[in-house]
């Protein structure tokens, strides 16, 4: 799998910025200005990753998301992430 993410500590800190990315914001942009994970310095660009590499409610929601699709927030005990799959 391959994904890019924002994080983000509240719910409605990601509400907020589905809608942006919704009305056609760049992802990485927001990934660069908002995203809680070092991540973000590069657009929010997780690489590739196997099964098993991250939480799994991240990963269920990475494998939910058709590639080049957005998901809804996902909560893990890190906070909020959008998912962007890449591949």
């Amino acid at each position: 799998m391959r994904a890019n993410h924002i994080l983000v500590q509240t719910l409605n800190e990601a509400v907020h910025l589905k809608v942006q990315l919704n009305e056609g914001a760049d992802f990485a942009d927001l990934a660069r200005q908002h995203s809680k994970c070092p991540s973000g310095a590069n657009g929010g660009d997780l690489g590739e990753f196997p099964p098993g590499a991250m939480v799994q409610p991240f990963e269920d929601a990475t494998l939910a998301t058709a590639v080049g699709k957005i998901s809804q927030p996902v909560q893990t005990q890190f906070g909020y992430h959008l998912i962007q799959r890449t591949g």
